[in-house]
């Protein structure tokens, strides 16, 4: 029970609270020391809330309010974040849909972030076109802003982007000569290392004005622009055929709303005998995404259940030739992100301020703790058109040392 010092209003929403939260063994305190005890179980961790503002927040909305109030230092911890998140989504308190106001809340966010043309544009430069140089202090050296493949657990980040590569490139069967069309290209590591290592064409498709301006940059010092073109345009604008159609972390920006005007463009870049990729972050059933990190780090995000993304592909008459998880590739992705973020916090928040780091904490050490629960999944499709013959007779080409694969093509390259 909380204190007698608590009034009766803030103690009525301090139960509220705590409430929603299951059984995850957490004590909620309002300005005091005491608080309210989880049912049945001793408390590992506390949560401090320091204004009524706040606690009347959570009430309502406890994702968006423990967000908010977390960033802006209204919320303290007392414990480990991590260990928190994560008795938290296992008592079901970070998934559930909650009451009329939260369902009217997501559905003003739906219509006020929603991925028409220029809403896309507006969410894109929203997380990232923050500057290049923030994300130089926590990604890679080629900022690669999307899961890692680790071929052992032990394997550096660098490694792990580096090998993601490759799997990207063998699981389409990249050939020299051939051409690719990227939606959705980041810095545009992906779309230099397959110029650079298989020899192919690519036309790679953003509308992040920072990226693609980087991208340029670093494929004319690679000695590749006339391999490469980085196109600062929607993916709704692709034209043009391909061999091969990839698109890695793009689909989460899309909204579900508007999978048949991509199935659409998939088609008509790929016709009926191309093949390719789709990894993204996705679910096991349809749910929305999370509220706060909609509202404060990725506007209009939406993670598919797999059977929602195939609705890309189906009207189409696309085959479905191999679908991956790799759910804990991105958990331990997160973990280095987090872990390299933390070590340069400072020089972050000289950039922005103290908000800006707790929120961004907030968001890694989130989805980190989604990865490793379960609430989100990563998938990797690889489908075909209708009338392609070149299919694998068993998966044994999915496997293969990468040394080896890009030594292959790099030869296949030279003597054609």
């Amino acid at each position: 029970m909380p204190s007698n010092g608590t009034p009766h209003f803030e103690r009525r929403l301090l139960n509220k609270i705590q409430s929603l939260t299951g059984d995850a063994p957490i004590r909620f305190v309002f300005q005091d020391e005491k608080g309210v005890l989880p049912f049945q179980k001793e408390p590992v961790d506390t949560v401090l809330i320091t204004d009524r503002k706040t606690l009347v927040a959570m009430a309502l909305n406890p994702e968006v309010g423990f967000g908010d109030g977390y960033a802006a230092g209204t919320i303290r911890i007392g414990g480990d974040l991590i260990r928190l998140l994560e008795n938290l989504f296992y008592s079901g308190a970070a998934t559930g849909r909650g009451g009329l106001y939260r369902r009217l809340w997501e559905r003003w966010q739906d219509w006020r972030q929603a991925n028409t043309r220029e809403g896309s544009a507006r969410n894109i430069h929203h997380h990232y076109d923050l500057t290049n140089e923030f994300y130089k202090l926590w990604l890679d050296p080629r900022l690669i802003y999307t899961c890692a493949y680790f071929p052992s657990p032990s394997a550096t980040l660098e490694d792990a982007q580096q090998a993601k590569m490759d799997f990207v490139c063998r699981k389409v069967q990249l050939r020299p000569g051939e051409r690719v069309i990227e939606a959705g290209c980041g810095w545009g590591a992906l779309a230099i290392h397959m110029a650079k290592n298989y020899g192919v064409s690519v036309r790679a498709f953003n509308i992040s004005k920072e990226q693609i301006q980087f991208a340029r940059e670093r494929a004319k010092a690679e000695g590749l622009s006339n391999q490469v073109e980085f196109i600062e345009d929607d993916y709704r604008n692709i034209s043009g055929t391909c061999d091969a159609f990839v698109s890695v972390g793009m689909l989460e920006h899309v909204g579900s709303e508007n999978y048949k005007e991509l199935g659409a463009v998939i088609h008509r870049s790929i016709g009926n005998t191309g093949r390719g990729l789709l990894h993204f972050i996705g679910r096991n059933q349809p749910r929305p995404f999370s509220r706060w990190i909609r509202k404060r780090i990725f506007p209009g995000a939406y993670a598919p259940a797999l059977s929602e993304a195939l609705q890309i592909l189906q009207p189409w008459n696309f085959s479905i030739q191999d679908v991956e998880n790799l759910r804990f590739h991105y958990a331990k992705t997160l973990e280095h992100w987090l872990s390299r973020f933390e070590n340069a916090a400072g020089e972050v928040e000289k950039m922005f301020d103290a908000e800006f780091v707790r929120a961004w904490r907030l968001y890694l050490a989130g989805s980190l703790t989604a990865f490793r629960v379960g609430s989100l999944q990563l998938f990797q499709v690889v489908f075909a058109g209708s009338e392609r013959k070149q299919i694998p007779w068993t998966r044994e080409y999915l496997y293969r040392d990468e040394t080896q694969t890009r030594e292959e093509s790099r030869w296949i390259h030279a003597m054609s």
